[in-house]
């Protein structure tokens, strides 16, 4: 239950359109609701300003139907991240509002209104390979209600790719830049623009990159100012802290 939905719940009350025994039910749940093996957050977007996320690599498609049924009956919205497809599968048959994103590998439902914001958010990444993590941040942020638009395959390796799409970069308010290998774009676009950048390093390269680690290091350790680094392959979580800079 977000700030606005609350505020319409207590009104109702003071103007007699909604019974008390009503309302209480609408809030049996809130703050947290305790299901078999999880209890749900329903207070964190009034808290944060962003719903609850679930997590869905390790769980099975039994505990998603439990977790996102509830979060769907207190109003949602869903985002459930790292779900295969054969999981989404089979949850998408027996929650039909749900939409998949395979490229994302993240379930969503339903769309939220757009949230306040200082423009729009660009979500930079360097190679094909580095797509599933990109998407993650697009439909994230797509699903806090912020404007996005995506770049793709801008990587180093033909810098100029990048540089004539200036214009683009500079009409951003925040961007996220996801690059795996050694992890150089993010630097060189935090030196093009006087906008927060938020970078994503990728487990995308051979040996040496050690499954992304090269490439954290390297965005870690860049000479450009006004760089913030999130996990290696957390789309999501680089979302997140763009949405909260966006905020006016």
């Amino acid at each position: 239950m977000d700030e606005e939905q609350l505020r319409t719940l207590l009104d109702g009350v003071r103007q007699g359109s909604c019974g008390v025994d009503q309302a209480l039910a609408r809030l049996r749940h809130w703050p947290d609701q305790e299901l078999a093996g999880a209890c749900l957050d329903h207070q964190r977007q009034l808290r944060t300003g962003r719903p609850e996320a679930v997590y869905g690599e390790h769980k099975s498609v039994a505990q998603l139907l439990e977790i996102l049924s509830a979060l769907l009956a207190a109003g949602g919205p869903v985002i459930a991240t790292r779900v295969s497809d054969d999981k989404a599968a089979q949850v998408c048959q027996a929650l039909p509002g749900l939409i998949h994103h395979p490229q994302a590998r993240m379930l969503t439902g339903p769309p939220p209104p757009p949230a306040p914001c200082r423009g729009p958010v660009l979500v930079v990444s360097a190679g094909t390979s580095d797509q599933p993590v990109a998407e993650e941040a697009a439909v994230t942020l797509a699903m806090l209600g912020q404007p996005v638009e995506r770049l793709a395959d801008v990587g180093i390796a033909g810098i100029h790719r990048l540089y004539r799409r200036q214009e683009q970069l500079l009409a951003a308010q925040v961007l996220i830049v996801v690059a795996g290998m050694e992890g150089a774009l993010p630097g060189v676009v935090a030196g093009l623009v006087d906008r927060p950048v938020v970078a994503v390093p990728t487990s995308v390269g051979y040996g040496t990159g050690s499954g992304g680690l090269a490439a954290l290091l390297g965005m870690l350790n860049s000479c450009a100012p006004g760089l913030a680094v999130v996990n290696i392959d957390n789309g999501f979580g680089a979302a997140c802290m763009a949405a909260a800079i966006n905020r006016p």
